[in-house]
């Protein structure tokens, strides 16, 4: 691997807290170094049973999460996380089947990455772009017309139904909010997939769907009787919430 210092050099702050959850001491430290010079703040935990206390005792802006982790592994922390907290996280794995991917996403994952072969630009790339994709929700809001059922607060990363709170990943959060600006247009899984990533990687079509499965699930107690999110065949998705 090479040293960082020949791949970039110092940026001024970003404001950014990120968590690394990795028992390889060497890969981790190479992650700080690269994060570091990219201009954000890194923190480090080996076992998987520490994780979620980190990020209760100071709540991450990302979290870099190992599957294969001593203690828990990072399936279970990502299923726990999920019940308290929407902070984003990119998987960071050597397990690269897409069964193992897709079920990280269902598990409330935002992202994930390979180890193989391992590349930390790519993954200060991903950072940076995840980070910059949680931005642009907040200056959004304004764009989505108001509906009196459904609220989208960017300044506290939330969705509201009729003042409930939705319990959803930043991830969910930017899929609804695409839903939300416009209701009743079909949007094709490649317009969802622009719309959730902004970089020219490759995702598949059940990416996007498991995603929409996931806020499916969220939304049906809100709207009993109704599906607000209506697969198109041959086309893509819908939304439409039901009348107020």
């Amino acid at each position: 691997m090479s040293d960082p210092t020949t791949e970039f050099q110092f940026a001024p702050p970003a404001s950014a807290d990120i968590l690394i959850v990795e028992d390889e001491p060497k890969l981790a430290e190479l992650l700080q170094k690269y994060l570091a010079l990219a201009g954000y703040s890194a923190r480090h935990v080996a076992r998987g049973d520490a994780a979620l206390d980190a990020v209760r005792a100071q709540r991450p802006d990302l979290i870099l999460l190992d599957i294969m982790l001593p203690g828990m592994d990072g399936w279970e922390i990502c299923r726990q996380l999920r019940t308290f907290s929407d902070v984003p996280v990119l998987m960071l794995t050597a397990r690269a089947e897409e069964e193992d991917r897709l079920r990280g996403l269902e598990l409330g994952a935002d992202d994930y990455i390979g180890k193989t072969p391992f590349s930390p630009r790519e993954i200060v790339a991903r950072v940076k772009s995840m980070l910059r994709r949680n931005a642009l929700v907040q200056q959004r809001t304004a764009q989505a017309p108001a509906r009196s059922l459904l609220h989208i607060d960017d300044v506290r990363h939330q969705a509201s139904v009729r003042g409930e709170a939705l319990n959803l990943t930043p991830l969910e959060l930017r899929l609804l909010k695409t839903f939300a600006s416009a209701p009743g247009q079909v949007f094709s899984r490649e317009q969802l997939l622009n719309h959730l990533h902004d970089d020219d990687r490759s995702v598949t079509d059940r990416a996007v769907d498991t995603h929409i499965k996931n806020l499916r699930r969220k939304l049906e107690p809100c709207f009993p009787g109704h599906n607000a999110i209506q697969a198109v065949y041959g086309v893509g998705y819908c939304f439409e919430l039901p009348p107020s």
